[in-house]
């Protein structure tokens, strides 16, 4: 009795502020807060905002001593005063105020309870919606950071628990994100420290919510609660953190998605990984996307030696990433992307052809599937053409011009690098791959100026790579060519080859030739028409082939042609028929039946497209007299499931041949030039096509170096010197008569071939003698350019080197045939 009154009477000594703290606890826990006791509480720490934090300190206090003697609803109750004093209150000591409340729910979180974490989590989620007036150096989330993570992971027993925790703990991610990451003067949490523990919570709860819903009933069974799950709220966090990324925190937002996945092995399904990507490339801001995708291929890299399946599936998140990023994304080094992509194309490439590659996770020789490769393979050549697709044309054409460098062709002064038969099968997937990549970036490519489009540089290489022996390789090449030629949507109309009698049903989409596609094919056309010519004599082509020559053909004719091109694809096609008729390179059946199909089929073409009624009728005849007599030189004949070939085909009647006179007749009167449509079609032959055929390398090196001695230096001065002397001068004199005859009908028959020759034969005529003057141009220049010697000899250097006297060029004299 004595200490009870004892006690009454110390209680009326004790601070206002504890007794006002006091007050708000009722007798019995389930009564809840006393709300009058409340307000005056709140009252008390408005007037006297000096005695907040010693307002929190002691509710600390009690609330320790509560949870630590299990009254769990005191608990609750100075929670819930700790909230409604931290949402009135906003002065400047709050800062006090705070330690304490978050000391509180710090002694909440580490309680086993799960009823208490929750409530502890609520609180502080209350707490970070609150806006701060003053800035805390010294706080930190440290704690919370970890304890919020390892909540998402919990693995309690009871399943409803388990959601409850797992969603409080991502509750409580989101809102140290939320309170932290616009205030500078807070802990930095993009630190690798936090976003390593952060972003694989979320993760976590994706991975394994998405998992267990293919087991979970379904919609219409679930209630309005259950709606929201893990996953979801996972979602939301994980795009509002990403959202919230500048620059230079992207990377360490990115790694540990990288991490997980990989620890989870999370590739090789691939599903997860996609959607990952997904969220993060539409969560952050567009500017930002080429930082992903640096990430990604810097990963590859990275897993260059694992599994197949692994890298095929970051490929394939590449990919999805790229098409997602905005036009231009891909950042500044856009060739460095291609250039990754291709490197692992080659190294794939090596792994397929060893049959084994050091495997990093275990450290020994892992052999490999073949079947994997070509998977990697293939998503590396789709995700090479979604990268291309995102790009701007004028950066589509740099990419396609570095893929076709890295294409290995023979040439003689850089020989293919073989070493027996693993080296020719090394190039030959090399090629393959890497022109299935540059199909992939042509797709779709538009440009309305072809001399951009196909420069020299990368239409001599593509054009080389059409004179291999390689079959597969020839038919990559076409489709490349077709591609990069149809600009109006056209090439699906001429799939496959017929001699339809109307072409108005194909609904062709013609244009006016450009005054850049003039130019274009007066500088490139004889060279695309040899390689055409050269390509249909391959004996290993097949009806693919023969269908890539003909849209290849009819897209020049639509989107190229003016009159003097339409003369000399026709000249072309004739010589094809020529060609099959003579059969000098000993063609197969097969082909040679071919080739007078494709010259019916596009005869058909032109003609109707040139709308010249003398030139459709002679075509419609051979025609008409060809399914009469002949089928087999017919594309429905020769390119049907079963071709029909014959073998009597060097007894041919000229009733079925198409007649270059009557064609040149024809089209002579409708103002075509009949001279150029009378002559044959013969193309010249460079090194180029030669060196394309060899096989070994052995031949390369041979031509090379016999070309190199016939163009040395050493072999110029190993020629003996013409002696002039008196005798010589003499019988010069003598013999001045008959050289004037020689020299006259030296230029009759100059100016005989200059009118009557073809003009393939003139060009290939000049080019050798302009070469040739050039040397000698190059001789008299060397002569004159040469200083005269030192009266004193040569002139030593400081450091005892010969120094010869240069004179300027404005001080050379220069003879008379050499100034303009």
């Amino acid at each position: 009795m004595e200490a009870a009154s004892v006690c009454g009477c110390c209680g009326a000594l004790r601070p206002r502020y504890k007794r006002l703290v006091d007050n708000i606890f009722p007798e019995d826990p389930e009564d809840g807060l006393v709300k009058t006791n409340m307000e005056k509480l709140t009252f008390y720490a408005l007037s006297a905002p000096e005695k907040l934090d010693r307002i929190g300190a002691y509710l600390s206090e009690k609330l320790i001593r509560d949870v630590s003697r299990h009254r769990y609803g005191y608990v609750c109750i100075a929670m819930e005063a700790l909230d409604q004093l931290l949402m009135a209150c906003h002065c400047q000591s709050i800062n006090l105020f705070v330690e304490s409340f978050l000391k509180m729910v710090a002694k909440l979180l580490e309680s086993e309870k799960p009823d208490l974490q929750i409530l502890g989590t609520n609180s502080f989620v209350k707490f970070a919606n609150i806006e701060e007036d003053t800035p805390s150096y010294h706080r930190s989330y440290d704690f919370f950071v970890s304890r919020f993570s390892e909540m998402c992971h919990s693995s309690h027993d009871d399943m409803d628990i388990r959601t409850k925790i797992r969603m409080s703990g991502i509750k409580g991610l989101q809102g140290v994100v939320r309170k932290t990451v616009n205030d500078e003067l807070q802990a930095n949490i993009w630190d690798p420290q936090h976003m390593d523990k952060i972003v694989p919570s979320l993760l976590f709860n994706l991975q394994h919510v998405e998992e267990a819903e293919s087991r979970s009933p379904s919609p219409l069974q679930t209630t309005e609660k259950e709606k929201e799950n893990p996953a979801e709220l996972a979602e939301r966090c994980l795009r509002e953190l990403l959202g919230r990324a500048a620059y230079g925190n992207i990377k360490n937002a990115i790694k540990p998605v990288l991490i997980h996945l990989d620890n989870h092995s999370l590739w090789e399904p691939k599903t997860f990984a996609i959607r990952c990507f997904k969220i993060i490339m539409y969560s952050i801001q567009p500017q930002h996307s080429h930082l992903v995708i640096q990430q990604l291929l810097s990963h590859l890299d990275a897993n260059s030696k694992s599994a197949a399946t692994v890298r095929a599936g970051i490929v394939e998140v590449l990919s999805e990433a790229a098409i997602i990023a905005a036009s231009g994304s891909v950042g500044p080094t856009v060739l460095e992307v291609f250039n990754t992509l291709l490197r692992q194309l080659r190294l794939s490439i090596d792994y397929a052809l060893t049959g084994s590659y050091d495997c990093i996770i275990t450290g020994g020789t892992k052999i490999i599937k073949e079947h994997e490769e070509r998977m990697f393979q293939e998503a590396v050549i789709k995700t090479t053409g979604s990268f291309a697709s995102t790009l701007p044309t004028y950066q589509r054409s740099e990419v396609m011009l570095f893929i076709m460098s890295k294409v290995p062709l023979p040439s003689l002064h850089h020989p293919l690098d073989m070493a027996g038969k693993a080296g020719e099968n090394r190039n030959r997937l090399t090629q393959i791959m890497l022109l299935k990549s540059l199909l992939q970036v042509s797709t779709g490519f538009q440009c309305s100026n072809m001399l951009t489009a196909l420069p020299s540089s990368f239409l001599d290489r593509l054009l080389s790579a059409a004179l291999m022996e390689d079959p597969e390789i020839r038919l990559f090449v076409l489709q490349i060519l077709i591609s990069f030629i149809d600009r109006q949507g056209n090439k699906h109309k001429f799939q496959t080859i017929s001699t339809i009698s109307d072409i108005s049903i194909l609904m062709l989409k013609v244009d006016k030739c450009s005054r850049q596609d003039t130019v274009f094919m007066k500088k490139h056309s004889q060279q695309l028409y040899r390689h055409i010519y050269l390509t249909c004599k391959e004996e290993n082509n097949s009806r693919a082939h023969y269908e890539a020559l003909y849209a290849l053909l009819a897209l020049i004719s639509i989107e190229l042609a003016n009159e003097e091109v339409v003369v000399d694809l026709i000249r072309l096609v004739l010589a094809m028929q020529e060609l099959a008729q003579v059969n000098e390179d000993n063609l197969p059946l097969y082909g040679r039946c071919a080739l007078y199909a494709l010259g019916a089929a596009y005869l058909n073409l032109i003609s109707q497209l040139t709308t010249v009624p003398a030139f459709v009728q002679h075509i419609h005849e051979v025609i008409d007299m060809r399914q009469k007599e002949a089928p087999y030189m017919l594309p429905e004949g020769v390119f049907a499931e079963k071709p029909r070939l014959s073998r009597n085909l060097d007894r041919l009647g000229p009733e079925i041949l198409f007649r270059q006179s009557k064609i040149s007749e024809v089209l002579g009167g409708s103002g075509y030039n009949s001279d150029r449509l009378s002559t044959p079609y013969i193309p010249q032959l460079t090194d180029e096509d030669r060196l394309s055929k060899r096989k070994s390398i052995g031949e390369t090196i041979s031509l090379q170096v016999e070309v190199e001695s016939r163009n040395s230096p050493e072999r110029e001065e190993r020629a003996p010197a013409e002696e002039i002397t008196y005798e010589t001068l003499k019988k010069a004199i003598v013999d001045s008569v008959a050289v004037e005859e020689q020299e006259r009908e030296r230029r009759r028959q100059v100016v005989e071939k200059f009118q009557k020759a073809p003009f393939e034969e003139i060009a290939a005529h000049c080019g050798a003698r302009a070469t040739l003057l050039q040397s000698k141009l190059n001789q008299i220049f060397e002569i004159t350019i040469r200083p005269p010697p030192s009266p004193s000899g040569t002139i030593t250097a400081a450091y005892g080197q010969p120094q010869s006297h240069s004179i300027p060029v404005y001080e050379m004299k220069f003879p008379d045939l050499c100034v303009y």
